[in-house]
């Protein structure tokens, strides 16, 4: 499966690190407490990491106001999706297209019926009410993004509670995948966090994204569903986390400067990118979160702008979508204008 930040296959190409747009990870570098919490738990590597996470768990029970049972961490937020799949085993679940491929790669290996609902290119993929009638009594498990990859916009607030009301009638299982939330102004109001304690519901996060720590691959879910919690836990590796990674992560938890500086640049700097990208020719969808999806009949820009150093997300991979849909994540000023200055080279000359 293709994924974006495949810088050791360009370093491999061609001998020097790129200028990486295909993952969507802060652009800003990692607060230095965190740096400095994983490398002092590396003068420890010779004791094993604790295997429940106790200390990350009751930090994030207190930051996020939920008991600790309903925490479950995990080596990034695609283990733990695909541990709740491995628990689950569901026979049938329903997906939106597009979406972020590990629900699909995951369910496919565990031979689950995937039914995809399809989203409008003319409505710029935002997902609406429509979808509440694609839930039925035999749907094991819904799995949504908030915002969504790689549309990145935001579902309703109205809508994301009555698909969660149509879940719980149902008896099916509802996945929210959070780890793009901490990038929105409005997270506290786009998030399932308060209706945990009605059950049927799973969220997940990560601190890969929001504070630079892709390469120490930390991530967490909750829910009140002691029984699944229970099932994620036994299958999987005695240690899951490392223990520079549980450092990093408490360590994030106490950085409460450093998430609305992030938004601040985003802010700033999405529309500067969107704006390029339409002027460029590029048919942008207004997302809200940290990377823009967009489409232009240059089937081979990904290549051409890797050839001059650059990786952008190709997303032909995706249901729903197909050749000329791209998606890149929004970094600083003056990365976003190299990207800007080498398409507008690349498709005009």
């Amino acid at each position: 499966m293709e994924h974006g930040g495949d810088w050791a296959g360009f370093l491999d190409e061609y001998g020097e690190m790129p200028l990486d747009f295909s993952a969507n990870v802060s652009p800003l570098s990692p607060p230095a407490g965190v740096r400095e919490a994983a490398e002092k738990a590396l003068a420890h590597m010779e004791r094993y990491p604790d295997p429940q996470c106790r200390a990350l768990r009751r930090s994030l029970s207190g930051k996020l106001r939920v008991p600790e049972e309903w925490i479950l961490c995990g080596n990034g937020a695609s283990d733990l999706i695909w541990r709740m799949v491995e628990a689950l085993r569901p026979k049938r679940a329903l997906l939106p297209a597009p979406t972020f491929m590990e629900y699909q790669a995951a369910l496919e290996h565990w031979d689950c019926l995937i039914e995809n609902y399809p989203l409008s290119e003319q409505d710029d993929f935002r997902l609406g009410a429509g979808i509440i009638s694609a839930i039925m009594p035999e749907t094991d498990i819904v799995i949504l993004c908030q915002p969504g990859n790689p549309s990145g916009n935001v579902m309703d607030e109205v809508v994301l509670t009555e698909i969660m009301k149509r879940c719980r009638q149902c008896d099916t299982l509802l996945a929210v995948d959070e780890c793009f939330l901490d990038f929105l102004e409005e997270s506290e109001q786009a998030t399932l966090l308060p209706h945990l304690r009605d059950g049927n519901v799973i969220l997940f996060r990560a601190f890969t994204k929001t504070y630079g720590m892709a390469g120490l691959r930390l991530g967490y879910c909750l829910s009140a569903e002691a029984e699944l919690l229970d099932a994620m836990t036994r299958g999987t590796q005695p240690w899951p986390v490392s223990a520079p990674a549980q450092a990093a992560g408490e360590a994030a938890l106490r950085e409460d400067g450093y998430i609305g500086t992030l938004r601040i640049m985003i802010r700033a700097q999405r529309p500067v990118l969107a704006e390029g990208l339409t002027n460029a020719g590029c048919r942008v969808i207004p997302g809200r979160a940290n990377f823009l999806l967009f489409y232009h009949p240059d089937t081979e820009l990904d290549r051409k702008l890797r050839e001059k150093g650059i990786l952008i997300r190709a997303c032909r991979d995706y249901p729903g979508l197909g050749e000329g849909w791209y998606r890149v994540s929004v970094r600083r000023e003056e990365e976003n204008q190299k990207l800007l200055q080498e398409i507008n080279e690349v498709l005009h000359g």
